[in-house]
């Protein structure tokens, strides 16, 4: 076994998650979001972007309840989650978003989530630039699926073009802020953008 597959091990949320269930370390991330923001609410449509392998859908539908609704899109298949909805998909792609409004069929979502990452190349210009284009591809996404004063949470890189993507979202939405979960790795230097009150 690695150092670093031993050292994850050892890691506090990942040993909560497999205790409790969840899919990924991630979902803590979500949890104390949540917990600070209120981004979802119960019976909420939500949409999840890069959902794979489900740790977010998993928060997200314990939150929304059973007459709520999360649907997750992912390149990566994702294993059943009941009452959740899986599209395998890319969101770079025109034909994945058309495929995502046909499942939300007509309505509109009240919170778009993405913990989406670039594949790491190791060189961090390029996976912080990456990173970003994911996050205009979960803002894009919001000007498609996204109802009128709702809220949007998307992972994101820092770097140099943090500020004008930070800017860009406070445009269109009441209230921006970063946030930096406990349950992000120490190491990382992966923030999240919360934003409520979407300007449709």
């Amino acid at each position: 076994m690695t150092r670093w597959y031993v050292e994850k091990k050892r890691e506090h949320y990942y040993k909560q998650a497999k205790k409790q269930g969840y899919r990924a370390r991630s979902a803590y991330k979500l949890k104390q979001i949540q917990k600070k923001f209120n981004i979802i609410s119960k019976d909420d449509i939500v949409v999840d972007l890069g959902a794979a392998p489900g740790g977010w859908s998993q928060v997200a539908k314990e939150i929304v309840g059973d007459d709520g609704h999360v649907f997750g899109i992912d390149l990566l298949p994702i294993k059943p989650l009941e009452g959740v909805e899986f599209l395998k998909g890319d969101m770079t792609e025109e034909g994945s978003i058309n495929l995502l409004k046909e499942l939300l069929n007509g309505s509109f979502a009240d919170v778009v989530i993405s913990d989406m990452s670039p594949d790491i190349s190791g060189t961090y210009s390029i996976d912080q630039a990456r990173s970003v284009f994911l996050c205009e591809q979960a803002f894009i996404a919001t000007e498609h699926f996204l109802k009128d004063n709702g809220n949007f949470i998307c992972k994101i890189f820092e770097g140099e073009d943090l500020d004008s993507f930070y800017n860009k979202i406070s445009k269109k939405f009441s209230f921006v802020k970063r946030f930096n979960p406990n349950a992000s790795r120490k190491s990382s230097s992966e923030i999240y953008i919360i934003a409520k009150g979407f300007k449709k």
